[in-house]
């Protein structure tokens, strides 16, 4: 299997030294590793967001860490963490910065994918390539179709070689931007959804930053164009196949999901603290010299709190069930970790929003300055939280208990 090289399609910083990527051993390393990374990231992430720096730096020391290979089975010579840990870290690092943390959001999905549905071949390929600091990207989401999970772009036999042609184009290609590899959902000949990696710099792949959310600026969530590109036959994988069994694959996309929201809530949170701490004045009816000392004030941040921690826990909990449906995956181990998810995306959706909004209403009129740039929490938040709508995590959960019907596995739960 080899990688297809053509020129650079857009603009990007010069060709580095050859990357030496560091390989984490186990959990406690990854969130260790993780934690000093999120003091970097943290410096100037206002400022990115302000100016819509491409992170290309951060992405660098990021993949050079090691965290982007924690998902790598042991047996392959990855950390092989748990999906608490993977959830953990992606939280860390979110709460940095919320676009970093959802760039790898897709490479850790198509790792899954190879882990569940790739054959021998492509597990070793792959797997070495990650641990050498290969990102995948994501081109999997389009625009134009009925419903966000139909797709158009084409996998068909070509006509000049063993291989196969893709044509077709794609958004919300988060990650692709900064990508070696791009893993594309594809339909075949037969109808049949698949997934096909293709090198970033395949010909007739085109990306286009085109991303214009008013959140989530820097994720590089834009367009890729596929006009005749070629890949090989051993660059396919079932894409179809790991929904219509019981696997983890939808548990563990959602988990990232609900990890991303916690930490955007958590970054929130620590900057609305310090700056009622040491720049908010208090309400006159208040009676008290400081703003971090006015009754209703603190009853809101209670109140937060308590929503944030309760997140943390249904994270840490949803992260048990998915382990236990990726050990033995079933009908019943697999529903039960979809239900589990949803009922964490619950309330990381609604802290991340809850946070950012209150941010402002106990900080006071200095929070809204430009030079702060606090609104980004929000806006990160909406954002991310319209990935698939949290009022039909209320039905499958409620569903689920009140009627035992087992939600669907299409990875959007």
């Amino acid at each position: 299997m080899t990688q297809t090289a053509t020129a650079i399609s857009e603009t990007r910083p010069a060709a580095s030294a050859p990357r030496i990527v560091a390989r984490i051993r186990d959990d406690a390393e990854a969130l260790s590793v993780a934690h000093r990374l999120a003091a970097d990231f943290a410096v100037e992430a206002a400022l990115r967001d302000r100016e819509r720096k491409l992170p290309w730096d951060e992405l660098e020391r990021y993949v050079r860490s090691g965290l982007w290979g924690i998902t790598v089975p042991r047996e392959y010579g990855g950390a092989g963490v748990s999906y608490g840990t993977l959830a953990e870290v992606i939280a860390i690092i979110s709460a940095a910065d919320g676009s970093i943390g959802q760039i790898p959001q897709n490479h850790f999905y198509a790792v899954e994918l190879i882990r569940v549905n790739g054959n021998e071949s492509q597990k070793r390929f792959f797997f070495e390539r990650v641990l050498q600091g290969d990102r995948l990207g994501n081109a999997l989401a389009e625009l134009g179709t009925r419903t966000s999970h139909e797709r158009k772009t084409s996998l068909a036999r070509d006509p000049d070689g063993p291989g196969y042609r893709i044509n077709g184009r794609k958004f919300y290609a988060t990650g692709a931007l900064y990508a070696d590899w791009v893993p594309t959902s594809v339909i075949d000949e037969a109808g049949v959804q698949q997934l096909a990696i293709v090198p970033r710099h395949a010909p007739g792949l085109t990306i286009i930053d085109d991303w214009s959310g008013f959140g989530q600026r820097t994720t590089g969530s834009g367009s890729a164009v596929f006009e005749n590109v070629q890949v090989p036959a051993d660059a396919v994988i079932g894409f179809a196949s790991a929904f219509s069994r019981p696997t983890q694959i939808g548990p563990m996309a959602q988990i990232q999901h609900a990890a991303i929201d916690l930490g955007i809530a958590r970054g929130a949170y620590r900057d609305l603290i310090e700056f009622v701490r040491t720049r908010s004045r208090p309400w006159i009816d208040s009676g008290v010299e400081r703003a971090g000392d006015d009754p209703l004030t603190i009853r809101e941040v209670g109140d937060l709190t308590i929503q944030l921690h309760a997140a943390e826990a249904l994270l840490q909990r949803a992260g048990r069930y998915v382990d236990a449906a990726a050990a033995e995956p079933t009908e019943d181990s697999v529903a039960a970790a979809s239900i589990a998810v949803a009922e964490a995306r619950v309330l990381t959706n609604d802290v991340s929003l809850a946070v950012g909004s209150k941010l402002f209403e106990l900080a006071g009129s200095q929070s809204t300055l430009a030079e702060h740039n606090f609104d980004r929490h929000w806006r990160n938040a909406r954002t991310h939280t319209l990935h698939d709508p949290v009022r039909w995590k209320y039905h499958a959960i409620g569903n689920y208990y009140l009627n035992d019907q087992k939600p669907p596995r299409h990875g959007a739960l």
